[in-house]
Order: C-alpha cells, then structure tokens, then sequence
C-alpha cells in the first residue's frame, strides 16, 4: 500500500491523540498488560510514522503499564528451510558460519512490520535474548517479562509470552489476524496432540564472543489459527473496535490460550 493509498482510506491524517481516543474507547487503559500485534497499513495515514503508534500506545498503558510486541529475527532461523529468500544449496554454509551473532541492542526485525520494528528502538525498552523468538517490552513490568527466556523451546513456558500470561495480560490485534497472535503458540506447547521437535542453532555473543548455540524446538505451525480465532469468537468472545482505520480486536491472553490449548486437543 502507497501513502496515497493509506491518504485514501482516512478522512483525516491518523494522530498520536486520535489513536489514543481510539485505544481508550476499545478498552485499554493505564497499568495493563499488554500484547500488540500491529499493521502499520490497515491504520491509514499515519502523521507520519510508527513513532505515533508507539507513543499512543504508551500514553494510554502509562508507565505504570507493560507494553510488548515480538521481535522475531528470522534470519537467525535455518537458512535450509528457508522459502522467502529461497537460498541455493551451496549457500547455506556459508550464511551458517559467516552471520553475525545475535545481539539483542541492534539485531533488526525480520517480517514483523514497521512498529515492532521502531517500538524495539525506544528508549526504556529490553529485549530478549532468543536470537529467533525474541520480544521486547516497556513500562512497569518488562524487565520481568523479557528476563531469562529460554533459548529451548522459545515460545514455551520459558518465554515472555508466558510471563505475560501469568500477568493476565491482554492482546491486541491492531489490523492483524489471529496468524500473527503468537500468544497461540504458547497454547501447542501445552495441549495434548501428537508433536514433531527439532534441534537448531544460532549465533550468539557470549563474553563478546561468537558462540553457536544448539537448542531444540517444538515444530510450530499458524495453519488453524484463523479457524481457530473465529471459534474463539464464537464462544468466548472478544472486543471489536476501529483504531485509525483498522479493525481491531481486543482479548484476555489467558482466556485464548487456555481455549486455544482445548481446541488443538479436539483438532489436532
């Protein structure tokens, strides 16, 4: 989508105070915990840029709220498996061995869209240290909810989605569907259905060194989650509002994880 697309779709210019109007009207509000998972192109224009969105967003939680968003990198996944860049054979090697270490300081976002992107750059906000499911955090509760997080099984129980859930934090769909609400991965760790694991490894900086680290994994898949978000809806229900231009949908963390872990036992 151009500028002029996004110019298109609003009546007028997306603001700091407008998303906070709109964010307060859906619900949120000082001191809550909560999960974020945002499209900077269903807001409409935005005056001028993810920086708006991450200040309103802040505004709304205040400091005495938690702010979090994953920042995956991607590239620090097997580059075997890779499809978007499909690499060649005889590459792989060589991006295994000559990639630089994750650092959670400076390693950028890989797919996860321009505010994730700007909100890990914010001043006061700590990222994790799992060089591939990585998230950051800001306010009351992030130092807490980024800290220790497992290089094994990295959306598992040792993950901030897990620290999130023991804080009964909210997720927010800013313009996003359920396939990017990774809360519902925390949710295939704990059902019970047939399961696939895999062994990787990435590189890390340990003692200012560059180290690999092996770790294994659950085979994760977003497959069901669409289905299994409208039969969310359906039973539990969420809150729907417009935030700028976007549909969004707000929901207890908790409450879709524990649904979602029932739904892959009858599903999966």
């Amino acid at each position: 989508m151009t500028e002029a697309d996004a110019i298109e779709r609003v009546d007028e210019p997306v603001t700091v105070s407008s998303l906070v109007s709109d964010l307060r009207e859906l619900g949120i509000g000082a001191g809550d915990t909560l999960l974020v998972h945002a499209s900077m192109s269903s807001l409409g224009w935005v005056a001028v840029d993810p920086t708006a969105v991450v200040d309103a967003l802040q505004t709304v939680l205040t400091e005495d709220g938690t702010l979090v968003m994953q920042t995956h990198s991607g590239q620090y996944s097997d580059p075997a498996v890779w499809e978007n860049p499909l690499v060649p054979d005889d590459w792989v090697q060589t991006v295994r061995d000559e990639r630089p270490p994750y650092r959670p300081e400076v390693t950028p976002t890989r797919g996860m869209g321009a505010i994730p992107e700007c909100f890990r750059n914010y001043p006061g906000v700590v990222r994790s240290d799992h060089p591939v499911y990585s998230a950051a955090a800001w306010g009351a509760e992030a130092e807490e909810i980024v800290a220790n997080h497992s290089i094994d099984h990295g959306l598992g129980e040792d993950s901030p989605l897990a620290r999130a859930y023991d804080r009964d934090a909210d997720v927010l769909h800013l313009g996003t569907g359920y396939d990017t609400n990774t809360s519902i991965h925390l949710a295939e760790y704990r059902a019970d259905f047939d399961k696939e694991y895999i062994t990787a490894s990435a590189p890390i900086l340990r003692d200012g060194e560059r180290v690999v680290v092996k770790y294994d994994d659950l085979e994760i898949s977003t497959d069901d989650f669409e289905e299994l978000g409208a039969d969310f809806e359906a039973e539990v229900g969420v809150t729907e509002g417009v935030v700028g231009a976007a549909t969004c949908k707000l929901m207890d963390q908790p409450e879709l994880v524990d649904f979602a872990v029932e739904w892959f036992g009858a599903n999966r």
